[in-house]
């Protein structure tokens, strides 16, 4: 949808976006919170980002040390706001003099970076590169943002979805608690004994109405969202959000609630907060997020946190899930030398001891096995033995086109379309109905995005 609104402006009001570019240039340049010219004798590489807080902090601090570790670029990080407004500032931005060397954009803006020729494949600089190995990189991360063979981009700040358990709880009530790769049947039974032990002051479990968990409950029993290998094999041309896998995960919430031990907080960031306070004041014993949340469950929590892998559906091997997060991309329209500094700075954010200080820092997961290795991540797990999962069930899966992303244009809205139907099925809706509704609203706005593609 972004990507048709964009191909209208330019085609009636090019001189409008013109204007609205100088603008967000001055705009940017003036609201940039570091500074925006490098030391003599350095090539500048502006940095666009969206990390706010102690991850800004952290990758302020990995700035400085790439600036520090050589003489040659000076990189020059901007905060540019939340991952959707970051987006569309990079896309209009794109030829102008205000545009970023190297930017970072969300998973599901991947089919748009990629159709958008706007950046330059990380590819050709591994090909030039004998020194970088990336084997040492997450296969899975990788995959996320690569086509056909080709890197397209490289994986940064990512994270995996994770079942979280009030250890604690489950041990002052006596059940075992569910194994490191649950199936369905299993997170439901410690949610009944716990709802029903507790003598229901204490809810079992819940799931945030949010089409990323949907997907990855796909994703985890090796079902495709949408055709041609979900947009890896090609462009694709058909969702089938109505599939057997996706009716076996909503009949699985569809239990929880009929038995009493499920709670609805709804969605996006008032339902996070929610269930995430619900669960550090002992009244929630089970909740599936993104395991960036780890170092808000454990700082100050007198509660043991457990965690386990995503669940998958009962009689299905786990298949593993996609991680959520963003990747850093290389603008095409700054100079050959300008890439290269760019290229080099997420080469140095990558390598084992930036991204093991990365996870400590952040909750993020560091990408580079050899990061196991390092002082970061051996004080960590010392201090938080759980935090080890995330990256344990990341190394453990096989990148296949089902756990590697979905590569499709449009799935901001494919995502409230998801969300809208989780929220009628929880709400005592059909199923059926519910998937049917979502699926064809699904495949008439990819069928417009394909034919403005064409154009």
């Amino acid at each position: 949808m972004i990507k048709n609104w964009i191909t209208f402006i330019k085609k009636h009001w090019f001189p409008v976006v013109a204007a609205v570019v100088i603008v967000l240039g001055v705009v940017v340049v003036g609201s940039a919170r570091n500074a925006t010219t490098a030391k003599a004798g350095r090539t500048p590489i502006v940095f666009w980002h969206e990390m706010g807080g102690p991850a800004e902090q952290a990758l302020d601090k990995m700035v400085d040390s790439f600036n520090k570790s050589q003489d040659k670029y000076e990189v020059i990080p901007q905060y540019e706001g939340v991952y959707d407004e970051a987006v569309q500032k990079i896309i209009q931005s794109h030829g102008t003099s205000a545009s970023p060397a190297v930017f970072q954009s969300f998973d599901i803006s991947t089919a748009q970076m990629m159709h958008s020729k706007y950046t330059t494949p990380v590819q050709k600089f591994m090909n030039e590169d004998k020194s970088f190995d990336a084997s040492k990189i997450s296969p899975v991360a990788r995959s996320f943002y690569s086509n056909k063979g080709q890197q397209l981009a490289l994986p940064f700040n990512t994270s995996q979805p994770v079942l979280y358990y009030n250890a604690t709880l489950l041990k002052k009530y006596k059940i075992t608690p569910p194994s490191k790769s649950p199936s369905y049947s299993d997170v439901t039974r410690v949610a009944e004994q716990l709802y029903k032990r507790s003598h229901h002051q204490v809810k079992g479990m819940t799931i945030e109405i949010y089409g990323w968990l949907m997907e990855e409950a796909l994703a985890n029993a090796h079902t495709s969202l949408i055709n041609h290998g979900d947009g890896h094999a090609g462009n694709p041309t058909k969702i089938n959000l109505k599939n057997p896998t996706t009716v076996k995960f909503l009949k699985w919430i569809r239990t929880n609630i009929k038995s009493g031990d499920f709670v609805n907080y709804g969605s996006g960031a008032s339902a996070e907060t929610n269930e995430i306070a619900a669960f550090l004041a002992g009244k929630l014993g089970i909740f599936v997020q993104s395991s960036a949340y780890i170092g808000q469950l454990t700082t100050g929590n007198k509660d043991k946190l457990g965690i386990s892998y995503f669940p998958h559906p009962d009689g299905v091997k786990a298949n593993g899930v996609g991680i959520g997060g963003a990747a850093l991309w290389i603008s095409n329209d700054k100079p050959k030398k300008v890439q290269k500094g760019a290229y080099e700075f997420m080469k140095f954010a990558l390598n084992a001891k930036n991204q093991a200080n990365w996870q400590a820092a952040t909750g993020y997961l560091a990408l580079n096995k050899d990061s196991q290795k390092q002082a970061a991540l051996k004080k960590l797990y010392a201090k938080q033995p759980e935090a080890r999962v995330p990256g344990e069930q990341l190394a453990s899966a096989k990148p296949n086109d089902t756990n590697s992303g979905i590569l499709m244009e449009g799935m901001q809205l494919t995502r409230e379309l998801e969300q809208t139907a989780m929220e009628s099925v929880y709400e005592g809706g059909s199923i059926n109905k519910a998937l049917t509704t979502a699926s064809q609203s699904m495949n008439a706005s990819l069928k417009t995005t394909n034919r403005a593609d064409k154009k």
